[in-house]
């Protein structure tokens, strides 16, 4: 099947600095792609490539089969939606709708037909008279949105497009951005640094960090599975747990050993085979069960430090030795700062990292 967008051996460098180097993806047709990512990882510097905003030093882009590689944004057969909703405000809805239509020649009943559909499919048609200052920010962004649908086009790329508004009014956009994608089936390419929105989104996640892709799977295979200390640390809130310490056999077991800690990780998923040596064994905050030890889990002895009610769920912190771990509990939680507990930890559940910070 031919890719929507292939990226080929891509590097942007400015000077002597390289930004991207060698970068390879493909990106299937109707995929929903987020690159997430730290600031300054490299994730809107590919987007601009892909739109043709950034010159780049070597590689290839492919959009739809065609080598895009030095056309103008305007031939690439893209429309892309920016953090900021950058429109004519002294133009009404349907003007900032029709706008870039009109540059292109099209005519009027075209134009007028594609600007009711994509009022219609974002609810503004109540709003085509108005002009920017007239709306709220849930709205300007959603003409925002409604400027690169009317292009019609088969690929589009959103450069964060959520982050100027508050949590709900983000909430309730990303929701509209899902059934967008459902009800039109286009590829689309979305960057953000908000994990929320990577997961909620995604078909798929890359992960990048300092130019590189450090993986590039589900949101469910990049939650449950990462594949390094970076994915690990990054995804999730609260971030997963780390523990230091050793993989040993013994006896015909392996087990995993830390400080007063040791415990059999023979029924973990080795990536290939078990081994020996440092390792690093990580546990998300859900991973712990308070009654781990009725359920035959191996545990641990900590004391409450913080317990921050969340609504349906709490995060409680627990002093581990020198080290603070974090636990989710669903619905009310009575623990109290200073109370002793012995949480059992879901090994089923664990990820083990080796001494190069990759996935066991």
């Amino acid at each position: 099947m031919q890719s929507a967008v292939s990226i080929k051996d891509l590097k942007i460098a400015y000077g002597d600095h390289a930004v991207i180097e060698q970068m390879s993806i493909d990106i299937a047709p109707q995929e929903f792609l987020v690159l997430l990512g730290p600031s300054g990882c490299g994730k809107s510097t590919l987007l601009n490539a892909i739109a043709g905003l950034q010159d780049i030093t070597a590689g290839e882009v492919w959009i739809s089969g065609k080598n895009v590689t030095w056309e103008e944004p305007k031939d690439r057969g893209i429309g892309m939606v920016f953090q900021s909703y950058a429109l004519y405000p002294r133009m009404s809805v349907r003007k900032n709708l029709s706008f870039g239509l009109r540059v292109a020649g099209l005519p009027k009943p075209e134009i007028d037909a594609r600007v009711q559909r994509t009022a219609a499919l974002l609810h503004l048609e109540k709003l085509l008279e108005r002009r920017p200052a007239e709306l709220s920010g849930g709205q300007r962004q959603r003409v925002a949105i409604g400027r690169a649908l009317v292009r019609e086009v088969d690929v589009f790329l959103f450069d964060e497009p959520l982050s100027n508004l508050d949590a709900k009014l983000r909430n309730e956009l990303r929701v509209e951005i899902k059934k967008l994608h459902q009800s039109l089936g286009n590829t689309m390419i979305y960057v953000t640094h908000d994990q929320v929105e990577a997961l909620t989104l995604a078909d798929r996640i890359a992960i990048m960090r300092d130019g590189v892709i450090q993986q590039l799977a589900s949101p469910p295979e990049i939650y449950h599975r990462p594949a390094n200390l970076f994915v690990a640390g990054f995804i999730g809130a609260p971030a997963m747990n780390f523990i230091a310490g050793r993989i040993e056999r013994s006896k015909g077991s392996v087990r995993f050993t830390s400080n007063a800690l040791s415990i059999d990780v023979s029924a973990y998923a080795f990536r290939s085979g078990a081994c020996e040596g440092s390792a690093t064994l990580g546990l998300r905050p859900e991973h712990f069960r308070l009654d781990g030890a009725a359920g035959g889990l191996p545990t641990m002895s900590g004391r409450v430090s913080v317990v921050e009610p969340m609504g349906s769920d709490a995060v409680v912190w627990f002093d581990w030795g020198s080290q603070s771990l974090s636990l989710r509990l669903m619905g009310d939680v009575q623990l109290q700062p200073g109370e002793a507990i012995t949480p059992g930890l879901d090994i089923a559940r664990a990820s083990l990292f080796g001494a190069d910070g990759q996935r066991l």
